[in-house]
């Protein structure tokens, strides 16, 4: 396939981490896309294309796969009342001024979230909205045109809560609904937006937001219409020790027997942060194939622990990469958290336990296997997305890493990527978004931000 003329081809890469199923690092390497999707992968003289941007000096990956996020949350980004709380007390400083989104502010928020991803080497993000006020409008279908204007691939969760103050749960009444208004709106989400095909731009789960937010039986009904609609599930799960102490005394067993009681503990569920799973659980999650979205600057932030990940993939949990909300680990730079996972990994099971080529696979394959996108996202590979991100090794922040660009690309820094291309086409170019329209919105997002945060 060499000599077939392509869209787009990038070239001449120092190396080409394809991320596939031999882990092939290609020196001088290429990669070809066609029609969205990768055509071909090779070195030496590349073959000729439409467009081809020329990767010398630079690492090529598979684009990035964020695996948790809540976008709204950069509108409350480092504020001040909940700054130094942990993970319930936070959500209870911060629930009164999010009863305010509405369309617009998820719409923006959105955009400049998922803007602030690709510059980090992001080519396909979720998100967990699970916060729907009453009257605030169709929020799950405006952040779905952010990220169609910007060209990012999305992943939304159509997420929920049906517990308020009232209720023994945390938030105020009016950002929760009942069981049936949720899981109605659920299916409407998937009926309206869900694609099946290969290569899909959107694709939507359901996610009750927390064991503490939600009735057991909306868990229970969650799950069973998941597997009627043939979509994924996804929750926050043993984020901290508070989450332990919840679920005992709520409802007399720890977060794992919880989801396996619901119907939760199958191939079809990745849950967020999972800090807190003992030994036993992380075999029966390994076991039944469910997924973790590793979020590790929010854990670091909140106080919450560091995740079990090396014995988590050992198990043979599926995890991926995590920026969470940006209330809570404030950043969303995927490369960040990529790093971060490296060194977290180090601190608690040895030097040799965390490289720089665990934390790609982690952000890229790892990120494909909790979206049950394996082999499609997260790869560089004949008939995969043609989703890449590129990585300049040059200046200061690289000088003397010549030996192994992998780990240059992680040990050194901080980077972003210099190109970010997702479905065949540039999002991020020579480090700047191809966008015209980045000025405007920050423009909105800052007055939005002192709406929400009251200060004006």
């Amino acid at each position: 396939m060499a000599d077939r003329h392509h869209d787009l081809v990038v070239a001449n890469a120092r190396c080409v981490a394809t991320v596939d199923g031999d882990r092939r690092e290609l020196a001088g390497g290429w990669v070809a896309i066609t029609d969205g999707l990768i055509a071909d992968v090779g070195t030496g003289p590349a073959p000729s294309a439409t467009t081809t941007i020329d990767a010398t000096d630079c690492l090529v990956t598979p684009g990035l796969v964020n695996t948790h996020h809540h976008l709204y949350q950069n509108l409350t980004r480092a504020f001040p009342p909940m700054t130094d709380k942990p993970l319930f007390g936070w959500l209870q400083s911060l629930y009164p001024l999010w009863r305010s989104i509405d369309t617009e502010s998820v719409y923006v928020s959105a955009w400049v979230g998922l803007a602030e991803l690709a510059l980090s080497g992001c080519t396909t993000s979720t998100d967990h909205l699970y916060l729907h006020p009453h009257g605030a409008g169709d929020l799950l279908t405006a952040e779905i045109e952010a990220a169609q204007d910007l060209g990012m691939r999305f992943h939304p969760t159509r997420g929920s809560m049906s517990l308020s103050k009232k209720d023994g749960g945390l938030p105020p009444d009016d950002v929760v609904a009942d069981d049936d208004e949720i899981l109605a709106a659920s299916e409407a989400a998937v009926t309206r937006h869900h694609d099946r095909s290969h290569g899909a731009m959107v694709r939507v789960a359901l996610a009750p937001c927390s064991p503490f937010s939600v009735t057991e039986d909306l868990m229970v009904r969650s799950a069973e219409l998941a597997e009627r609609l043939d979509v994924r599930l996804h929750t926050h799960f043993a984020e901290n020790a508070e989450d332990d102490e919840f679920s005992i005394a709520t409802f007399g067993c720890r977060p794992m027997e919880y989801l396996e009681r619901t119907g939760w503990c199958t191939d079809r569920t990745w849950v967020a942060h999972c800090v807190m799973p003992n030994h036993d659980e992380i075999q029966r999650l390994g076991a039944a194939g469910v997924g973790a979205a590793h979020c590790p600057s929010s854990n670091m932030i909140l106080s919450s622990g560091i995740a079990p990940i090396v014995d988590l993939r050992a198990a043979g949990v599926k995890v991926g990469l995590g920026v969470d909300g940006s209330s809570s680990a404030d950043s969303a730079s995927l490369w960040l958290e990529a790093r971060q996972a490296m060194l977290l990994a180090k601190l608690r099971n040895g030097a040799d336990a965390g490289t720089a080529r665990m934390a790609l696979e982690i952000a890229t394959h790892g990120g494909a296997g909790c979206l049950g996108r394996e082999g499609e996202i997260g790869v560089i590979a004949p008939g995969a997305v043609g989703d890449l991100a590129v990585w300049s090794l040059t200046g200061p922040t690289f000088a003397g890493a010549i030996a192994d660009p992998i780990e240059a690309w992680l040990r050194c820094g901080p980077t972003g990527a210099r190109d970010t291309i997702v479905n065949g086409q540039p999002v991020v170019r020579d480090g700047q978004l191809v966008s015209g329209s980045l000025g405007d919105m920050l423009a909105a997002h800052d007055t939005l931000s002192r709406r929400i945060q009251q200060l004006d």
